[in-house]
């Protein structure tokens, strides 16, 4: 099957044709800037453009940044406010034309991950998927299927401050801080998921990931880990995987 998937992210909204059966990209990708401010509508827009661009006209799998439970978004996020309650679906559906189905971007990745990527050999026990972008995401699974929803970037750290504003690669960018010292703050991250979470896998994907040799050395956890193979199109791609899934 043959589903367009897009990977709503906090910096930029990206879209390919995926065929579902392989995990593959078969058609161009496109990235366009999340526009400021990320509000529904403005979103919804920016999704039709690549539809339109890709001259698609059936089935849209969409990885949307935060909880979603039966299509709605259940907090803003990492985007505008106004999303908190937004049915994703609907508003997806109304601006496209075209059926939609939703589910959060760190477990899109996640089921990229484990039917196509890194984890396909790795079902057994506690697996974790860790997207590092503007956020921290999290895909958990276990025994091969999906605990839906987890954020674990959303835990609080110092002062009451979301980990996720300390240790995500936006944080990175933003303090125009080296991979060494930005390393550290995402191993503190780990080693909290680990402490509390004990997981037998673990895999770090998001765009940054394929920088890996430059703070590998600054993980320091006892988790077995290994680098996304989807890298930053694991979101695109489950996304469609999910939404084949659901019209099957």
């Amino acid at each position: 099957m043959e589903i367009l998937g897009i990977d709503v992210g906090g910096s930029g909204i990206k879209g390919a044709i995926v065929d579902t059966e392989k995990g593959k990209i078969i058609s161009d990708r496109i990235r366009i800037a999340t526009p400021k401010p990320s509000t529904p509508g403005a979103v919804a827009d920016v999704v039709r453009e690549i539809k339109d661009q890709l001259n698609w006209k059936e089935n849209i799998g969409v990885a949307f940044p935060t909880v979603v439970v039966n299509g709605k978004a259940m907090y803003s996020s990492n985007l505008h406010k106004s999303w908190k309650g937004t049915q994703i679906d609907d508003l997806f559906c109304e601006y496209s034309g075209e059926t939609v189905t939703v589910i959060n971007d760190a477990d899109a990745a996640g089921i990229a991950e484990m039917r196509f990527g890194a984890g396909r050999h790795h079902h057994a026990g506690l697996v974790i998927v860790v997207t590092i972008g503007t956020g921290l995401g999290s895909g958990v699974f276990w025994d091969g299927q999906i605990i839906p929803n987890f954020e674990l970037g959303r835990m609080f750290y110092k002062n009451g401050e979301l980990i996720e504003y300390y240790a995500a690669d936006s944080a990175r960018k933003r303090e125009d801080l080296s991979f060494e010292v930005w390393g550290k703050r995402l191993n503190k991250f780990l080693k909290h998921v680990e402490r509390i979470l004990t997981p037998d896998y673990i895999i770090l994907g998001g765009g940054v990931s394929k920088h890996i040799h430059k703070f590998r050395d600054q993980i320091e956890i006892n988790t077995p880990f290994v680098v996304s193979e989807k890298l930053n199109n694991a979101g695109i791609i489950g996304a469609a995987v999910n939404a084949a899934d659901h019209h099957k």
